[in-house]
């Protein structure tokens, strides 16, 4: 697995959340020439509240028609190897069947891993929610994974149009979701915070009765 481009704990995560949003980092991201980092549209936000950020943990499932040997052995896999900070981001090769569901939560909270982003689908959405425990995905559907669909690979997906890879920066809110490369993570950081406090100072002129045409003289966000 590729080492992460910052060395973030939780609260230091937490904190982060706090400062900025998905669409900050996808114009920070346009700054330093990355301008193809946000997913699709399609997915939406079905628990968890605020911003979902961490650190990518990407993997790839396709359909089967069948179950493994070994019972959910790649997704115990996966759990079991979780890392604090991280966040599943999983690509369901086209699957309506649920490929995350309360236990599978239940267990990457345990490791401190901080949500789930899924192009595909999910269940056990009410005890999702009163966990409050970061989802992104299509919808829910109750059928389960086992026989259905598998975990073939990891380290790098393409979901909803993007390329996530492992350690990638995945900043997530009701807007949609934005990667930031690895590579660029410790340099766009700090110019997401600077730009979010940037538009929260033209917020407050805007709303003290200033022209939108003088707020953008001044700080140059809109």
């Amino acid at each position: 697995m590729a080492s992460d481009p910052v060395r973030m704990d939780n609260p230091a995560l937490d904190r982060l959340a706090e400062s900025v949003y998905a669409a900050v980092v996808s114009d920070v991201c346009d700054r330093l020439g990355w301008r193809t980092r946000t997913m699709a549209p399609g997915l939406r936000v079905l628990s968890g509240s605020g911003v979902l950020i961490g650190f990518a943990r990407a993997v790839r499932a396709e359909p089967v028609s069948r179950p493994p040997i070994r019972h959910y052995g790649a997704e115990i896999d996966l759990l079991d190897s979780l890392r604090p900070g991280e966040v599943v981001v999983a690509d369901t090769g086209g699957s309506d069947d649920a490929f995350w569901g309360e236990l599978f939560a239940t267990a990457a909270r345990a490791r401190g891993a901080r949500g789930v982003i899924v192009d595909g689908y999910v269940r056990d959405l009410v005890r999702l929610q009163a966990m409050d425990f970061g989802v992104h995905a299509r919808g829910t559907r109750p059928a389960d994974s086992l026989g259905r669909l598998s975990i073939v690979a990891g380290g790098m997906a393409t979901v909803c149009g993007v390329e996530v890879r492992d350690g990638d920066l995945v900043v997530a809110d009701a807007d949609g979701v934005t990667v930031v490369p690895a590579e660029i993570a410790e340099q766009a950081i700090p110019l997401a915070v600077e730009k979010a406090a940037i538009e929260s100072d033209a917020r407050v002129l805007l709303q003290g009765g200033a022209l939108l045409a003088d707020a953008w003289q001044r700080y140059q966000v809109l």
